[in-house]
């Protein structure tokens, strides 16, 4: 007796799994792309706005708008120009960095890897309550505390320093008024900033990584030196460039403390010179209708000088994605 072979079986066709839209689902990504097209409408709005009445002033400006000194729009004809606003704004912000880049990497390192665990947290909710502070409270303590007590500082430079130009004061006896002040007011108040988010980018380090460096014996410095600070760098340098676009465009802190004139001068303790968000809120108040304009001219050029921070801190982040923290 012969048996036959069972005949061949045809394998199912692969069925491809539906994706089943709820409505819930179709409102959330509704409203998700509809904020996306409108942050998108905002800015572009913005920088329309501020484009027409920037082109409306500079045209009529019989002065050069990049490197005039004076500031009288009101004046027939009108002469006024970026060149004080912009160093100011510029030499200010880079006095802020220089002084708060490091300690808040330091503090976050503290917080991270050598402090109790008892200290280490009101230690950061300190520094949480420093970003809620309003900058007009900046503003009053930088002028009713700061400005007296760094006279004695600024004549300290002045003694030691002064051979270097940088910080020679012309006149001892005026207040310290000046970009010096208002760069170390900057440094306090973007100080929460860049040491949160350096705080968080540091404990997203693979653990695995310190631990392999324990391992070799490594000491805690070589660990954070050869595995903490390689992975962490690019999320702080995107947290240092937050905190220069916050001390970029802050207003009042330093319309409080500066005072302001149109000098441009490279001595940083002298009472001169003006930043872009100080000059606005001095001048807008009183300024006719042209005034406002070449006021928004110069609002022009922060809000592009703000974008291309934000944008160099964004290619970094899209270029070290794996040292951002996301894929840890």
């Amino acid at each position: 007796m012969t048996t036959t072979a069972p005949p061949p079986t045809t394998p199912e066709p692969h069925r491809v799994a539906r994706t089943v839209s709820r409505p819930g689902d179709r409102i959330f990504a509704g409203m998700a792309r509809g904020s996306g097209i409108l942050l998108l409408i905002v800015m572009a709005a913005i920088a329309l706005f501020l484009t027409v009445r920037a082109v409306s002033a500079i045209s009529k400006d019989h002065g050069n708008f990049l490197t005039t000194f004076e500031w009288t729009p009101s004046l027939n004809p009108p002469v006024f120009g970026i060149a004080v606003l912009a160093y100011g704004t510029v030499v200010s912000s880079v006095i802020a960095m220089a002084i708060a880049v490091p300690i808040a990497i330091g503090i976050a390192l503290f917080i991270t890897h050598y402090a109790p665990r008892r200290l280490g947290g009101p230690i950061a909710y300190v520094i949480d309550l420093l970003a809620a502070v309003p900058s007009i409270v900046y503003g009053l303590w930088g002028a009713l505390f700061l400005v007296p007590h760094l006279r004695g500082v600024n004549l300290w430079l002045d003694d030691y320093f002064g051979w270097t130009y940088i910080f020679h004061k012309q006149d001892p006896n005026s207040a310290a008024r000046s970009l010096f002040t208002v760069g170390i007011l900057l440094a306090i108040m973007i100080l929460p900033i860049i040491t949160n988010v350096s705080r968080e980018v540091i404990n997203q380090v693979p653990k695995m990584h310190e631990e392999a460096a324990l391992a070799l014996g490594a000491t805690r410095w070589e660990v954070i030196r050869l595995s903490v600070l390689p992975f962490a760098r690019s999320g702080i340098i995107s947290a240092s460039m937050l905190g220069l676009g916050r001390a970029l465009g802050e207003t009042m802190a330093v319309a409080t403390v500066l005072s302001a004139s149109p000098v441009l001068s490279a001595r940083i303790l002298d009472p001169v010179g003006g930043t872009f968000s100080q000059n606005i809120v001095a001048k807008f108040g009183e300024a006719d209708d042209f005034g406002r304009d070449a006021l928004i001219a110069s609002g022009l050029v922060l809000f592009l000088i703000t974008l291309l921070v934000n944008g160099a801190a964004r290619m970094i982040i899209q270029r070290r994605k794996e040292y951002s923290g996301a894929n840890a």
